[in-house]
């Protein structure tokens, strides 16, 4: 049975305010000596309708020291590419390219017509860029152990993968009424083709999540984001907290016609500015970049950091090199350092160009076998050049959306 016991978390503002006392979506955490939590049901998926975030989580999410979700999504930025299809373009007489095909590239987590990234990646991104503690509760290797294992011999067509990882239409109008409880009824059913895959990919995985949430939050305030599918049902985390003692309420979803002070703040962190202060080289991404593991990196490259969004399959790179290969090497010029590092097309050369600082670039499209397609631009300093890399679907790769990002990359 459900649990009716709910309360208000916002301020009453003098403006409109609509209430939905069905969503169940956040919960408050107390009790235990540990300090006050929320535990959120998340979805991964880039629909731009899950982003109607109620003020309730958004005064959540901004009053917190930590962001906890089940993994961490960003550590697989260098080997996970979510374009499900490659951009095709054509070029006009000039070399330009251009495609006529206004579509959204199709991901693994939506299309270009949603976010940047599925919602739970979004929480993640927003706790790096505010500055925020992350702890995941599980591990990528975990997830992947049990995707593959060999306790199921699973036929992924017939499961309906696309409702455990993709969320189905029928699935995504559940989660945004924010009705756990015939959310989880739907994920059960889903699973009863094999026996026992209910227990291993939900049950048991929530008895770890209940655990490593309790240790979280007696030491810190924590906003903990996993699927939706984990909250409810007799061992549901919601009802394996309280087993442990914790009293877990339901936060009344609020939703006001002017954005708080809390989601103003959330909304805020839009980028993530990394500086190396030693090579002089500074970079704004749209959010946390890690450094990508190359196995195949030329002598002379310092380090390679990417960023993408998972959600429209749009990635944001910057690799940095040294100019020379040691002392008596003959640095190369900018000329020739794009001719090597930018792959054009035959029907699309790069360009020399002035930025705005006054110094010199060259740009244009690459064509690699692990990247396809991708804009770049070369920089460089007396001591180092940098190649700017950014790449995406049919929208990203006609929108300006690259030179802003390049723009942002700088040498001191």
């Amino acid at each position: 049975m459900k649990n009716l016991a709910i309360f208000f978390l916002f301020p009453f503002f003098g403006t409109a305010q609509t209430i939905d006392d069905s969503h169940e979506l956040l919960w408050e955490i107390m009790g235990n000596g540990a300090k006050t939590s929320y535990l959120f049901g998340t979805m991964h998926t880039n629909d731009k309708r899950v982003y109607n975030l109620s003020d309730s989580t958004y005064i959540a999410l901004d009053m917190v020291e930590v962001i906890s979700l089940e993994v961490d999504m960003f550590s697989i930025f260098d080997r996970l590419d979510t374009r499900l299809e490659e951009v095709k373009l054509k070029y006009d007489r000039d070399g330009s390219p251009y495609t006529s095909n206004r579509n959204g590239t199709e991901t693994t987590y939506g299309n270009e017509d949603g976010m940047p990234q599925p919602l739970d990646a979004y929480f993640q991104k927003y706790c790096y860029n505010s500055g925020k503690k992350f702890v995941p509760l599980e591990t990528v290797e975990f997830q992947e152990n049990l995707l593959t294992s060999k306790d199921f011999r699973l036929d992924w067509k017939r499961l309906g993968i696309e409702s455990l990882l993709v969320d189905s239409e029928d699935l995504l109008q559940l989660y945004l009424a924010g009705d756990i409880y015939l959310l989880d009824n739907k994920v059960k059913r889903s699973m009863d083709v094999y026996t026992g895959l209910h227990d291993k990919l939900i049950v048991d995985r929530n008895f770890g999540m209940a655990d490593k949430l309790d240790s979280l939050i007696q030491l810190n305030s924590v906003f903990c984001g996993i699927g939706a599918g984990h909250l409810a049902g007799g061992a549901g985390v919601i009802n394996l907290l309280r087993r442990k003692g914790y009293s877990v309420r339901r936060v009344v979803a609020s939703y006001n016609e002017n954005e708080s002070e809390a989601e103003k703040n959330v909304k805020g962190y839009r980028d993530y500015t990394y500086d190396n202060d030693s090579l002089g080289f500074h970079a704004v991404f749209p959010g946390k970049p890690i450094q990508k593991e190359d196995y195949f990196a030329s002598k002379d490259k310092q380090f390679d950091l990417i960023y993408r969004d998972f959600g429209q399959g749009n990635t944001f790179e910057v690799e940095v090199y040294n100019r020379t290969n040691g002392p008596d090497s003959e640095p190369l010029s900018l000329e020739v350092l794009a001719e090597i590092h930018i792959a054009s097309p035959a029907e699309s050369s790069f360009e020399k160009i002035i930025l705005d600082n006054g110094g010199e670039a060259y740009q244009g499209l690459g064509q690699t076998y692990s990247d396809g397609l991708h804009w770049v631009r070369v920089i460089m300093s007396e001591d180092i050049f940098i190649v700017i890399k950014a790449y995406g679907g049919n929208k990203f790769m006609n929108s300006p959306r690259a030179f802003r990002f390049f723009d942002k990359v700088w040498i001191d």
